[in-house]
């Protein structure tokens, strides 16, 4: 049989999408265990404890290694690579169940680089990372002396490891051994295993990570309180003076579709129904503006799909998981993508729809590549873990090219074919009507400024909660909340749209679409303005790889958050209530 025309794009795509799940293995992948077996422990990162970003692999301080055979690692998933994820074994020899007594497992020849090097480790507060089992495990490198003189190295590590049944369900370090580094002599590095039976289940292991007297703190409470109660002051009186103000100009319409001719050209007519010949005027650069509303469809199924996946699994508990999740659901959600942004580009009498198709589908990959790209450089220079690996960006590539722009392609056409027909309830007129001049605070940029702020008020509470968690040591868990906070932007967003498109309608302004897209698009500039104030007053971060990791990221994600609030003009009827009346 002959194969079917794309099969190879077809399976080197579903190839690329199995990257993204975790593969099972045995032994630690599985976490189950029999006495005597061998437990791995990995050595992950070391870094400064203020800059979390700015990771190093383990060795590039010179630890020692222990006796036993390496073992290779492989990044498992696509989110693991990207996330800076460099294990190494350590050479220690465990066994579960097997209790190991205090004993030297490697020695370091310290000569003056190498105290150079641990000396500006312990000035810069570095800690590193281990993982047993996937539980990560954390400690500190060496501290100085109260005059800053004199430093010392943590040279025994004291494991205690918890189990249930044939399970690993807690682990503990403490730092012991405190050794004073001085040049040309010789440290004894050192280790103990202890085993004890726990009670903890292990589906509840990773409690011990987690913060609740943080995240469930009775602010985050009435943060979420607060919002609400915004919300429903907010809808109500959207909907009141919309009702009242509307009432009222079709009364007024009214009466002056019962003047004759003279009258009627005599009154002072004002207000949107002058504008009803231009309302459906197609916006100026379609193109791109039907590329920005797609991608907002787009990120805003993502954040929706990603918040319930993670709602229902607990993503924290496997290294990059939340990562490739968003990765694998964003390239699953690209029809969205096509089929919104191509149907309004086609309802916009747009011709170059291949055209437009590209730039949506690499919109948002080439904003994220070209920022990870650039912060690449750095890394690189700087030696950091977060370095992304050659083969990683080849498969990043490949999954833009052969699943994104394929499934982009498909919701194109659907698009088109099946929403793409304009259905306008009156004429477009043939010669675009003069604006009138009108008050300052109802020009565009006016009404874009002001539109943002009341859904960053409503979320900047939430943000401070997902940036300490991003940017500190903290875990994230609490996705109820995320969930809740995202159906409050989304009401407020649109409220906001709402009048900000009547004001501009009313003051004879039909310039609409990207009025409307633009002020609630706001809210990124807030965002990024507040991401300032938090790097400044709320973390210690420094150097120049942390701040150009810190501002280039938190740029993606407010504009992001911007094209996503943008796109809830949607969401509005794009047909306002001219169908109620029959222009002449």
């Amino acid at each position: 049989m002959r194969p079917l025309p794309g099969a190879p794009g077809v399976a080197a795509a579903a190839a690329l999408l199995l990257l993204l799940l975790p593969r099972a293995r045995s032994d630690e992948h599985e976490h189950t265990y029999q006495d005597k077996e061998e437990v791995v422990l990995w050595m992950n990162t070391v870094g400064p404890y203020h800059n979390r970003q700015e990771t190093y692999k383990y060795f590039s301080l010179p630890f020692c290694v222990g006796s036993k055979k390496s073992i290779s690692h492989y990044h498992e998933t696509l989110g693991e690579a990207l996330q800076g994820v460099e294990l190494e074994f350590s050479g220690l020899d465990i066994k579960f169940k097997d209790d190991v007594m205090p004993g030297t497992y490697c020695e370091i020849d310290l000569d003056k680089e190498k105290r150079d090097a641990f000396v500006y480790a312990i000035k810069n507060h570095y800690w590193y990372q281990m993982y047993i089992d996937d539980l990560p495990i954390w400690g500190i490198v060496g501290e100085a002396d109260e005059n800053g003189e004199d430093y010392y190295l943590w040279t025994y590590k004291k494991l205690e490891i918890g189990f249930n049944g044939n399970r690993i369900v807690d682990v503990n370090l403490t730092s012991e051994g405190k050794v004073k580094l001085v040049p040309n002599t010789k440290i004894q590095m050192s280790y103990s295993v202890k085993w004890k039976k726990s009670d903890v289940k292990f589906e509840d292991r990773f409690d011990k990570y987690l913060d609740p007297s943080f995240f469930q703190h009775r602010i985050h409470w009435f943060s979420i309180f607060n919002s609400f109660m915004m919300v429903i002051f907010l809808v109500g009186l959207v909907s009141m003076i919309l009702m009242r103000t509307l009432r009222k100009d079709y009364a007024r319409y009214s009466k002056e579709e019962e003047m004759d001719d003279m009258d009627r050209d005599l009154g002072d007519e004002y207000g949107w129904k002058q504008v009803h010949g231009d309302v459906f005027r197609p916006s100026s650069h379609p193109l791109i503006f039907s590329s920005l509303i797609g991608s907002g469809c787009q990120i805003f199924a993502v954040s929706l799909i990603v918040i319930i996946v993670a709602m229902i699994e607990d993503l924290y508990t496997e290294r990059g998981s939340m990562l490739s999740t968003a990765i694998f659901v964003y390239a699953a959600t690209s029809p969205v993508n096509g089929y919104f942004g191509g149907s309004l580009y086609a309802r916009q009498g747009g011709r170059r729809w291949i055209k437009q198709m590209f730039i949506g589908a690499f919109l948002i990959p080439a904003m994220v590549c070209g920022t990870a790209f650039f912060i690449n450089f750095i890394a690189i220079y700087y030696h950091a873990s977060r370095a992304i690996p050659f083969g990683t960006m080849v498969a990043v590539c490949c999954i833009c090219f052969f699943v994104i722009l394929p499934l982009n392609l498909v919701g194109t056409i659907l698009g088109r074919n099946l929403s793409g027909q304009p259905n306008f309830p009156c004429r477009v007129n043939a010669v675009p009507r003069p604006i009138p001049e009108k008050k300052w605070f109802m020009e565009p940029a006016v009404i874009v400024c002001l539109g943002g702020i009341l859904p960053f008020g409503s979320i900047f509470i939430e943000m401070y909660f997902i940036f300490t968690s991003f940017w500190a040591y903290k875990i994230y868990y609490v996705y109820g909340f995320m969930m809740l906070v995202l159906v409050i932007l989304c009401i407020v967003t649109v409220c906001v749209t709402i009048v900000c498109t009547y004001f501009l309608l009313n003051a004879e302004d039909y310039r609409w679409q990207w009025t409307s897209f633009l002020s609630a698009a706001s809210t990124a500039i807030y965002v990024y303005m507040y991401s300032f104030y938090y790097y400044f007053f709320k973390t210690k971060m420094y150097g120049l790889f942390q701040t150009s990791f810190y501002f280039g990221y938190m740029a993606v994600f407010s504009t992001a958050l911007g094209i996503m609030c943008g796109k809830y003009f949607l969401l509005k009827p794009d047909k306002p209530e001219f169908h109620h009346w029959d222009p002449i």
